[in-house]
Order: structure tokens, then C-alpha cells, then sequence
């Protein structure tokens, strides 16, 4: 499939409004309702669209802290790995976790109240992890931007 300018139309919209009922993304877009839905769901069907969510205000439900960590394994055999993305993707307050290249072996996001929660977090959860041999945290001082919108290339092949 490819990404015509009404798909990325389509796609763009939705990025920002995800709650548009298909009546309105049609009018937005310029198609009529039922050409509209049938590309929207052509879009789910091939996985560019993986799903619809809300996004919730950290901070109005007190989650107000992200903290960075750094994670470094003891060893990274497959069984090793398997059992430490195994047990942090079942953390609450891990919000994402990246394999990486580099010294650390993985990239943790979490989010926490304040300092003391993220010290539970620490001592409790994370550094109980398979695996974890250490723990780098880097604590965020201030967001400057966060954004949800992908850029979608032109005549990009899906």
C-alpha cells in the first residue's frame, strides 16, 4: 500500500484529533463519509493505524517525575534478555523500554510522583529485575516539549 496526500490527510488528522467521529475527519479531508471510512479502515487493516488512545496529563494524576535509567545486564544471553523484558514490561510506572546500543543495554522511561517514589521504584522493582547488574538514573528538570504527531513522509510505501 501506498501513502497518498488523502491517507497522509487522513492520518495527520487523526494524529490530532483521534475523536473525530468518520462524518467529520470526511469533511476535513474532502472525501465523502463512506470513502473516508473505507481508507481508514484499509489504513488499520495494514498496521499503520496500531490504535486509538487518550492521552493523559502526567501531572494531573500525579505522576509529575520522569525519570531516564539506564539499565546494564549481567550478561546478554537471549534467556537473560527475555526474562529482564519480560518482568519490566509488567512494572507500572515503566512507561517505555528500548534495547540499545551503547554501554547501557537498555533504556527505561519512568514515571513517579517525586523522588521518594522513584526511590521505592528503585529499590523495590528495578534493581530486583533478571539481570540487572547496575542502574544509571538521569532525572528530567523540566519537559520542553513532547509531541504524538509522526511526520509521514510523502509516497511512503506501507
Amino acid at each position: 500500500m501506498r501513502l497518498d496526500t488523502v491517507d497522509i490527510a487522513i492520518l495527520n488528522t487523526l494524529q490530532d484529533e483521534g475523536r473525530l467521529t468518520n462524518a467529520e475527519l470526511a469533511d476535513r479531508v474532502q472525501l465523502s463519509p463512506s470513502a473516508c471510512h473505507r481508507r481508514v479502515k484499509a489504513l488499520e487493516a495494514s498496521g499503520v493505524i496500531e490504535r486509538y488512545v487518550a492521552l493523559l496529563s502526567e501531572k494531573a494524576l500525579g505522576r509529575g517525575m520522569t525519570v531516564y535509567v539506564q539499565v546494564t545486564l549481567d550478561n546478554l544471553k537471549h534467556d537473560t534478555l527475555r526474562d529482564f523484558e519480560n518482568a519490566v514490561e509488567g512494572v507500572p510506572e515503566v512507561m517505555e523500554c528500548y534495547l540499545m546500543s551503547g554501554e547501557a543495554d537498555y533504556l527505561v522511561r519512568v514515571l513517579v510522583r517525586d523522588p521518594n517514589d522513584y526511590e521505592r521504584v528503585h529499590r523495590e522493582v528495578l534493581s530486583s529485575l533478571p539481570g540487572v547488574a547496575r542502574l544509571n538514573s538521569s532525572f528530567t528538570i523540566r519537559r520542553v516539549f513532547s509531541r504524538t504527531q509522526m511526520p509521514i513522509p510523502d509516497g511512503v510505501e506501507v
